[in-house]
């Protein structure tokens, strides 16, 4: 399975917020936006902590695609 955080910085653009208010806002680290940004896997907590700030949910901010099987 591959996860994509696209909508995720698509939603902090429309709500004019960077990923630093992010961080800030949802007491998540740096780190975890970076894994996010390199489409990698954080926790659950992390996930709710980021829908609980931005109002919305799961599946506002992320993505998850079956692995291509070429």
């Amino acid at each position: 399975m591959t996860v994509s955080y696209k909508k995720l910085w698509k939603l902090l653009i429309d709500k004019d917020m960077k990923k630093k208010d992010l961080c800030a806002k949802a007491g998540i680290s740096p780190a975890s936006v970076t894994k996010m940004g390199r489409n990698g896997h954080v926790t659950t907590e992390i996930l709710l902590k980021i829908c609980t700030v931005l109002d919305c949910r799961i599946e506002d901010v992320l993505e998850i695609s079956p692995d291509r099987m070429d």
